[in-house]
């Protein structure tokens, strides 16, 4: 069984026992249950639910494994030519771990 959940404005496949990196959540604390209802899609054993645009009921259950994860550095390079110009900027994306508990549906 798995599902089709919106966190923080993105889409992810949601199964029981699979860990998630989603955008930063603020107030998390590790070991912190969190649920998220806003569920568009559930498959439970072939049976397939799409909601319109939600599933009323649907949630699911995770728990913070650790509230703050720095992802990859991205270089963000910037340069014209013949110009002189040049221009580089370091990134990195902060993430939240999730270990997703269960699906209900």
């Amino acid at each position: 069984m798995y599902a089709i959940v919106e966190i923080n404005g993105q889409q992810f496949k949601a199964e029981a026992g699979k860990k998630l990196y989603v955008h930063h959540i603020m107030g998390a604390e590790a070991g912190q249950a969190v649920e998220f209802e806003r569920v568009l899609l559930v498959d439970n054993d072939g049976a397939i639910t799409v909601g319109a645009p939600e599933i009323k009921g649907a949630k699911v259950v995770a728990e913070v494994v650790s509230p703050l994860v720095k992802g990859d550095k991205v270089l963000v390079f910037h340069k014209k030519r013949r110009k002189g110009y040049r221009k580089l900027n370091g990134h990195r994306q902060q993430f939240t771990e999730l270990a997703i508990k269960e699906v209900v549906a």
